[in-house]
């Protein structure tokens, strides 16, 4: 099953059975494709002695660490047919992964995010605040991953204005002159979680303080990028989400989980609390001592998988992270697919998120 056959499905309309079927299909699909192109991965493949004729689902298809692309150079395409050069997050000193993209990767993973993201925010344009700073996106040839998040949330965007300026300081006249101006329409908002808290929230309870008030409770922000610097100071999922709802009237708030090296299937936080597998991707909870398939309920390292990358071998990975699949195809939200939440990062694992790599400064 090709790519353009998935995105005419609703993201959250198949249950188990359909699901496992349709990701087994595309994901041995790309595993075969990334074989014959890209030679590391194939080596990598020969080593485990895979076979496609012995495996029956893509539960057991081979995944590579996450950490690999911070180390080789993995790419299914020639250099002639790179259009984008992604890179991840990472404090100083870091190694950062590069994701090779050509224009149909590219293109699905914004094909991918449109629908994930407008199941839950709708399909029409909203004037829309940007809380970052412009200069983050100036360099179009070699994405960071926040400015790619960035862009890729842009799209949901009729009109837009950056919140900060590139000192990250406020533009308090340009925020309240864009909202007189779009008075009554419903706004979008998206930024990395501590950005928005450092900058945005802070700066917004001090004006507040001094009897300066922004009316937000129009808008719905979406947010990821890590909580590990905010968890730090004792501020929760739900402190931020009742703190922003104090100080502008935010109500609809939407967490996210996503990785530059599958960029597009992203993972929304639904109504109830809850991370979202769409049809475009899956999460799978292993066992450290033998990566065997956890239960539900049951801590283990996130495996992801997504059906979109055709330009580099990313469809099948392990990250670095923890968490819990809470149930499938039940939540109380009505979408279908596996929810689940993340516990956070394995111990000495490095810092990746956008969030929590610039949160790193402080």
């Amino acid at each position: 099953m090709n790519f353009d056959e998935i995105i005419q499905i609703s993201p959250y309309s198949l249950a188990r059975a359909e699901k496992e079927k349709l990701l087994t299909e595309r994901l041995f699909e790309l595993t075969d494709l990334h074989r014959e192109r890209c030679a590391e991965y194939g080596k990598m493949l020969a080593g485990r002695d895979y076979r496609a004729d012995q495996v029956s689902s893509y539960l057991e298809l081979p995944f590579l660490p996450v950490r690999l692309f911070k180390e080789l150079s993995l790419k299914s395409i020639s250099e002639e047919e790179i259009v984008k050069t992604m890179t991840s997050s990472g404090t100083t000193g870091q190694a950062v992964s590069r994701i090779y993209l050509d224009k149909t990767t590219s293109s699905n993973q914004q094909k991918a995010m449109v629908k994930i993201v407008s199941a839950f925010t709708g399909s029409s344009r909203m004037p829309m605040i940007i809380l970052d700073c412009p200069s983050v996106v100036k360099n179009r040839q070699m994405f960071s991953a926040r400015g790619a998040g960035i862009l890729g949330f842009s799209i949901f965007g009729s009109k837009k204005i950056y919140a900060l300026d590139d000192d990250m300081k406020l533009d308090v006249e340009g925020v309240r002159a864009f909202l007189e101006k779009n008075q009554g329409k419903r706004i979008f908002l998206f930024g990395f979680t501590f950005m928005i808290w450092q900058h945005f929230y802070k700066e917004l309870l001090r004006l507040k303080n001094e009897g300066i008030a922004f009316d937000l409770s129009n808008g719905v922000l979406i947010h990821g990028g890590g909580w590990k610097k905010l968890i730090r100071e004792s501020v929760s999922p739900e402190e931020f989400h009742d703190r922003l709802n104090e100080v502008c009237g935010l109500e609809h708030i939407h967490d996210y989980y996503g990785m530059v090296e599958q960029t597009g299937c992203i993972y929304m936080q639904c109504e109830c609390g809850h991370l979202h597998a769409s049809i475009f991707s899956d999460v799978i909870m292993r066992r450290p001592f033998d990566f065997s398939e956890c239960e539900i309920g049951e801590k283990g390292i996130i495996q992801v998988v997504s059906t979109i990358p055709e330009s580099y071998p990313g469809h099948s990975l392990l990250t670095e992270d923890e968490g819990i699949v809470l149930g499938e195809d039940d939540c109380p939200c009505g979408r279908k697919g596996k929810y689940f939440k993340i516990i956070g990062r394995l111990k000495n694992a490095e810092l990746r998120g956008c969030s929590d790599t610039y949160a790193a400064k402080f």
